[in-house]
């Protein structure tokens, strides 16, 4: 039986960075090779790239329901204490918890804070709303954007206020694709 020939040489291909005309001595005498010492540092700058693989697991639908405009919660089959997030597990008994749609609930601001700053995906939309939101027959608040709003003339008024979901329209499969708007007046 032969070994397989490996390769003798490295494939050269025009990947990555190119440097043309890095300077360096054409003769290596002791002179130059003590030069050496001097040459100053090569920098290089080349695009950095990488491919991560992340799964959403057990909330996967929760992702998938996004990215068809449903919005998904869990609740605890045997008390009905219904999450507004994506929770496998009921935080009180341990008990596997239900998939429950929220879509067509009535929902309304619980609390919001303008974000003056915030991470690169959203400094181009800052000064933004971010808000609890709060839905009928929920136990627990869903924390989403809130458009259509000045954020510049914040009011207590925006306390109670109804709100209506959208969806983007191409999913990121990112939480932030669900947003909010202004649905109809205060809640009496």
């Amino acid at each position: 039986m032969t070994e397989p020939t490996r390769p003798t040489r490295i494939p050269e291909t025009d990947d990555g960075a190119i440097l043309f005309s890095v300077p360096f001595p054409t003769v290596l005498d002791a002179e130059a090779l003590a030069a050496l010492r001097e040459m100053a540092p090569i920098i290089v700058k080349q695009p950095y790239a990488i491919d991560y693989l992340h799964s959403y697991g057990q909330d996967s639908p929760f992702f998938a329901g996004l990215a068809n405009g449903r919005l998904l919660g869990r609740m605890d089959p045997a008390t009905g204490y219904t999450y507004a997030t994506p929770r496998g597990h009921d935080m009180a008994t341990g008990a596997e918890t239900d998939w429950v749609d929220l879509t067509r609930r009535a929902a309304r601001v619980h609390a919001f804070t303008v974000c003056y700053f915030g991470s690169e995906e959203f400094l181009p939309e800052c000064p933004f709303v971010l808000a609890l939101i709060e839905f009928d027959g929920a136990d627990t608040l869903f924390l989403g954007r809130l458009l259509g709003l000045d954020p510049n003339a914040p009011t207590l008024d925006w306390i109670g206020l109804r709100v209506g979901l959208r969806f983007r329209r191409n999913s990121k499969f990112k939480p932030t694709d669900v947003y909010f708007y202004p649905f109809g007046e205060k809640d009496v």
